[in-house]
């Protein structure tokens, strides 16, 4: 269907809605419930058209006769919104249910509308420029979902978020300018941009400017030594938003480095190079070290922070390996990751929102209260590990095949390694709390727990996202069905 103004409606559609929700002098929560989720179906369904059916380009406005914002969609851009649409959509039902008990459901849902056309307008941005002004805005909107509860504790996680987003967005605009000035076009090109001509003598500057490029995407996936806002905005956001900030927002930025390395330097021309080393480095650091601060972390929240930030460094790793196995393998993880981090911190607001606790070591016995989220909880953490048949294994598996067979003399095997003691201390970290709330010992008190399940609402997505772990391990090749199907 050659109809690119249907682009639109995506787009703008939820921002419009979300703009009425946020002026709209009504606080019934129930009306407000209903209206959010009925636009963001309205705006799921339009995007997975669009997604679909939808080619050709959308030019939206001429910045400069160089310079154009416009959406046009491919294969990567096309899964990614089928990926967002889905967490989105699971989420807000879950926040449905979740926020009858929590401050200013309005304000909540609006940004939650807002933040999905922007996202919508990532995933179908044609070039540079278009991509970088919406990652801008992603960031400035979804900034409130952090400081939902204006807590001072909340405050300064939102304004941290914040200050770590802009230092990367002013790294990626460095490597804009440089790339403007040494490129053919900014449009998204498989291979890279890159002009021969100008690029002659100017190597090194270029390269500087992909790592830049590169690090500063690496903020919004909390690479180490920019990791910081992750710990400390997930705590303190409501859990649904929670599950799209780890779910989502953070493959985001995985999103762009995707585009710098393959759609914009190119693939050769970073090859064997101090910025493919050196990202491997930082990569492999964060991978290790996001899993043994988790397995140190004693908040329930804050331990699956750190497990975000471990977990997305092994997207990173495959793609910056730059080997065809190891990047199928990444992208995998992209999908996979965002079901199963999800789910996680869907089942952690439902055990704080149900007991009031919050740290794992309160955690014992609340399997008998809550066998369906824990459950779920336990499933979705052994996928999490690497354990097959659940989809996290297929990833895993196929990016240690991807590292061994990269011919990069250090790190074909120490990536594996890396991962290997990872998966372990993730283990290490996650199963305990299952082990406490199912058997809590001998000694424990039942009487004194009074614990029940969630509301259904609440439930229902958490299930939906466990069936899709299995699903996805049992059966990966539909993935490939489906992106062929997007091509």
């Amino acid at each position: 269907m050659n109809q690119p103004w249907m682009l639109l409606l995506p787009t703008l559609f939820p921002l419009l809605a979300g703009l009425l929700l946020l002026l709209w002098p009504v606080n019934h929560r129930g009306a407000i419930t209903f209206y959010s989720l009925f636009a963001l179906a309205a705006s799921g369904g339009a995007a997975l058209v669009c997604a679909f059916l939808v080619r050709g380009e959308l030019v939206l406005l001429h910045l400069t006769p160089e310079l154009v914002l416009s959406l046009r969609p491919d294969g990567a851009g096309r899964m990614l919104v089928v990926l967002v649409t889905l967490v989105w959509l699971l989420s807000a039902v879950y926040a449905g249910a979740y926020m009858k008990h929590q401050p200013a459901p309005r304000r909540f849902f609006g940004f939650v509308l807002a933040v999905y056309g922007v996202l919508v307008s990532l995933c179908f941005a044609g070039n540079l420029p278009t991509f970088y002004l919406f990652y801008e805005m992603m960031t400035l909107l979804t900034f409130p979902l952090v400081l939902h509860d204006r807590k001072r504790e909340s405050v300064l996680a939102g304004l941290k978020y914040l200050f770590y987003s802009l230092c990367g967005a002013y790294c990626v605009l460095f490597g804009f300018f440089v790339l403007y000035a040494h490129s053919t076009t900014l449009d998204f090109t498989p291979g890279g941009v890159l002009d021969p001509e100008k690029l002659a003598g100017q190597e090194s500057l270029l390269l500087l400017a992909a790592f830049l490029m590169l690090l500063g995407f690496g903020v919004k996936a909390g690479m180490f030594p920019l990791h910081g806002w992750l710990p400390a905005a997930h705590p303190v956001a409501p859990a649904s938003a929670s599950a799209v900030l780890s779910g989502i927002i953070v493959k985001i930025g995985v999103f762009g480095a995707f585009r710098v390395v393959f759609y914009l330097f190119g693939s050769e021309f970073l090859q064997n190079t101090w910025v493919q080393t050196t990202l491997l480095v930082l990569s492999l650091i964060t991978v290790v070290m996001g899993s043994m601060l988790a397995f140190l972390e004693r908040g329930f929240k804050r331990r699956l922070a750190y497990s975000t930030v471990s977990q997305i460094s092994y997207v990173l790793f495959g793609l910056y390996l730059m080997q065809p196995m190891a990047v199928a393998g990444a992208l995998l993880h992209v999908v996979f990751h965002a079901i199963m981090k999800s789910c996680l911190f869907l089942c952690a607001g439902a055990v704080i929102t149900q007991t009031g606790r919050t740290q794992v070591d309160q955690l014992r016995g609340v399997g008998k209260g809550m066998p369906v989220t824990m459950w779920c909880f336990t499933l979705c953490s052994v996928s999490l590990v690497g354990i097959p048949p659940l989809c996290g294994f297929v990833s895993k598996w196929y990016l240690c095949l991807g590292a061994l067979d990269s011919g990069l003399a250090v790190f074909s095997w120490l990536g594996p390694v890396c991962l290997l003691v990872s998966a372990l201390l993730t283990a290490g970290y996650l199963l305990p709390i299952s082990i406490r709330a199912f058997f809590p010992g001998a000694s424990f008190d039942y009487s004194a727990l009074s614990v029940r399940e969630a509301p259904a609402a609440m439930l229902l997505p958490i299930l939906a996202l466990t069936g899709l772990a299995a699903v996805l391990g049992l059966f990966p090749n539909l993935l490939s069905i489906l992106l062929d199907t997007l091509r």
